[in-house]
């Protein structure tokens, strides 16, 4: 085969998407962006790391102690170690939920995001720059909530390799939520109607305070269609050991999950939904 014939065939055959490539030569671009949103919530942590530790020693002292000694243990563990993972879950869902969409709307409002569509940048990079910071801040607020819960709860670690990949799939997840949520949005009001309505509802319906075994069989088998269930059990697999699901079904929802709403994002960016008029 000629050297002609080689050159042809490179441009008619549909290139394979190189992200390793990618993140290395925007690898600048990239950290700056993780930098500006790690930046941007450490600088208020009064606002943002610290009211979500306050709120679940809240959740620990009422429905862990209180209500806990009276409910007893639940599935061999006492109730507050086994609502424990389902409330270090819910601090990380919210949070990196609520650093994207904030973010990112922020940016459409105050015209900023001008600057970032204009650079020759990929989307792939915009889009884990934005992600990166909410994963980030999820992560920072489940380690301190982690922390705090270790006063309330004796927790230990039954398998570290279920709890660090399904801390860092939900974190992901919920930062992809949040961004699109950031694209529709339309106005302030617009970022806090599916965490109002949507996510808060479908977390404590998620089996973060009960097991669903103890459900009717019509609500049980409704409650496996809500992804929240898969990643609390998964956490609380990896914590203590007891789940309502495999942990590898569990995995792989939320992992199918990241994908998904990955490819969507990266869609949406590339048709200017919501940021190009």
């Amino acid at each position: 085969m000629s050297t002609l014939d080689r050159r042809i065939i490179e441009r008619i055959r549909p290139r394979q998407p190189d992200w390793l490539g990618t993140f290395y030569r925007y690898r600048v671009a990239l950290f700056t962006l993780l930098r500006r949103e790690i930046v941007r919530f450490t600088r208020i942590w009064v606002q943002t790391l610290l009211p979500p530790v306050i709120t679940m020693s809240l959740y620990f002292l009422i429905f862990g102690n209180l209500i806990g000694q009276r409910v007893g243990e639940m599935h061999g563990v006492p109730y507050v170690v086994y609502i424990a993972p389902g409330l270090i879950m819910m601090a990380i869902i919210t949070n990196s939920y609520a650093n994207v969409v904030s973010s990112f709307f922020g940016a459409k409002f105050q015209r900023s995001i001008e600057e970032i569509l204009v650079a020759p940048v990929p989307n792939s990079i915009l889009l884990a720059g934005f992600i990166g910071g909410g994963m980030a801040r999820g992560l920072a607020v489940g380690v301190l909530v982690t922390i705090m819960a270790t006063f309330f709860a004796g927790l230990s670690m039954h398998s570290l390799g279920v709890t660090v990949a399904i801390v860092i799939l939900t974190a992901a997840l919920f930062s992809l939520g949040g961004f699109i949520n950031g694209i529709y949005a339309k106005s302030f009001d617009d970022t806090s109607i599916i965490p109002t309505f949507v996510l808060t509802p479908l977390t404590y319906l998620g089996g973060v305070f009960y097991s669903v075994d103890m459900l009717p069989e019509i609500p049980r088998a409704i409650s496996y269609l809500n992804p929240i269930l898969y990643m609390v059990n998964a956490f609380r697999y990896g914590l203590i050991g007891q789940s309502d699901i495999h942990p590898a079904l569990a995995l792989a929802v939320t992992a199918l999950l990241v994908v998904v709403m990955t490819w969507f994002c990266l869609w949406l960016l590339e048709r200017g939904v919501g940021i190009r008029s």
